[in-house]
């Protein structure tokens, strides 16, 4: 190359020199190096390259000057290559059942066999590269609570409403059961002695089954219980009856629970609309209900009393029998009041 020539460059190659990464810096190094006379060994070994290396850098040099020596290369990796990236995306845009797998998710061995079969072959590494680039990650599916109700508001606007202006002769009650549950030795965190490991069968004979059928009164904070047999419509009739006479001296009860299908029956709608229609000119309570939007369990707040009673009563427990076991219940009307007082 004339003298000319690589005077033009020399202020690239000074400005590389000084600024550049460590790959410009070498390449400026080894041809001011080059043209000054020294050795392709001197050269190499003082910067570390091969000599392959150096040689390249000098045939670039003389071919297209300083541009050319200092000019990006077009990327020849795997993981930019825009056909594998569009036949990645659409086979995991599609469930594997497409392809004749019985499976639900995508596997690495598997996203290799049908890019493989459909000409597009890759690597492990090259997949992962091409997949996180495009934020994609592992995530395990999160249960979370949601309800599909078209009518979530306005259901829930409503008990917001009776209970913003709530009466003193009016009673709102959260009911829902709990159960069924057996009867027997049950597992739960305990205080143990030193060296102690509490341990429960896996293996037992059950002593009876429960179902506690419960109601909360969210303005006293009080409960009211039974057992039952059966989750059905006949306990729901059996529960407003209970509470039309614990509940004698109130004008109005709300009743409020989720949208299990014994819950909404319409026996249960007509024994409300027969028991109102019969007491229209007295001064009897009157049943009234505010039903939770469905599939919004965690609406209902006696939840937190069954959760309460299951590690006050149920967690930990080895009741000899049924009998001992409802003679504990007692105990729901206290959870409540200590839960929610």
């Amino acid at each position: 190359m004339p003298n000319s020539a690589l005077l033009s460059g020399l202020e690239v190659l000074l400005n590389r020199l000084y600024s550049g990464k460590l790959s410009d810096r070498n390449k400026s190094l080894a041809i001011i190096a080059w043209r000054r006379g020294l050795t392709a060994r001197t050269i190499s070994a003082f910067l570390g390259i091969s000599s392959n290396t150096y040689n390249a850098y000098k045939r670039t040099f003389a071919e297209g000057g300083s541009p050319a020596l200092f000019s990006r290369k077009p990327s020849h990796r795997k993981s930019d290559d825009e056909t594998l990236k569009n036949a990645i995306f659409k086979v995991l845009h599609e469930p594997p059942s497409n392809y004749g797998i019985n499976r639900t998710t995508w596997t690495m061995p598997l996203l290799r066999k049908v890019l493989g079969e459909n000409g597009n072959a890759a690597c492990p590494e090259v997949i992962r590269a091409i997949t996180r680039a495009a934020g994609y990650r592992w995530r395990k599916a999160r249960i979370v609570l949601t309800s599909a109700d078209p009518a979530y508001s306005e259901k829930l606007d409503r008990i917001h409403s009776i209970l913003a202006s709530l009466q003193s002769d009016e009673a709102f009650f959260s009911i829902d059961e709990y159960g069924p549950f057996a009867v027997k030795m049950c597992s739960g965190r305990k205080l143990a002695f030193p060296g102690e490991q509490p341990v429960v069968p896996q293996w037992q004979k059950s002593r009876g089954s429960l179902i506690v059928t419960a109601a909360l009164e969210l303005s006293s904070n009080q409960v009211t219980h039974f057992y039952s047999d059966h989750k059905n419509t006949d306990e729901m009739i059996r529960m407003m009856k209970v509470l039309i006479a614990e509940y004698a001296d109130r004008r109005k009860i709300y009743l409020s629970w989720d949208a299990a299908s014994w819950h909404v029956a319409k026996r249960l709608n007509q024994n409300i609309q027969e028991h109102n229609a019969a007491v229209a000119n007295s001064r009897a309570v009157v049943v009234e209900t505010a039903p939770l939007p469905a599939g919004a369990q965690f609406l209902n707040v006696i939840e937190s009393v069954f959760s309460g009673m299951s590690r006050a009563i149920i967690q930990n427990s080895d009741y000899p029998s049924l009998d001992d076991a409802k003679k504990s219940g007692s105990s729901v009307k206290t959870v409540g009041r200590r839960r929610l007082g």
